[in-house]
């Protein structure tokens, strides 16, 4: 790659650790890809792979993404920012349009983020403190 390289291993193991959620359509509208983190916003299977984007939206909401990608797809905009409240949480879900160093759209990137508890934060916290999950044990180290 451009600055680096990994294995696809490693590959893997860092988007399925990132706390967001990706899904990758390609130019063409058709799913190929999507991450697979512990916490997933949207429920995303397999079956979605190969099938047309629109396909996998509320009817409600296509003509939204219909949009955003004549959008994308002709050049007028490249970003989309939405948030939401979905079963008390703040959700950020923005799409990217993506393009090769010749300016070609490759397609659009999903990226969703439950924001809840990064929206609550306040102040400082400047000494190393783990975030343990519920019924772990916690050591504070500051």
């Amino acid at each position: 790659m451009n600055s680096g390289s990994f294995t696809p291993d490693e590959l893997n193991a860092i988007l399925n650790s990132i706390p967001f959620d990706l899904t990758f359509v390609d130019k063409d509208d058709t799913v190929r890809y999507f991450t697979q983190g512990r916490e997933r916003i949207f429920t995303r299977t397999r079956a979605i792979l190969g099938r047309k984007v629109q396909l996998c939206h509320p009817p409600s909401s296509v003509h939204i993404v219909e949009q955003i990608l004549q959008d994308f797809h002709a050049g007028r905009e490249s970003r989309a920012p939405f948030w939401i409240t979905l079963n008390g949480q703040f959700i950020h879900i923005e799409y990217f349009a993506l393009h090769d160093k010749k300016g070609s759209y490759l397609g659009t990137l999903e990226v969703s983020q439950n924001l809840t508890e990064k929206r609550a934060l306040d102040g400082e916290q400047r000494l190393l403190s783990y975030a343990r999950e519920e019924g772990n044990a916690r050591d504070d180290h500051s």
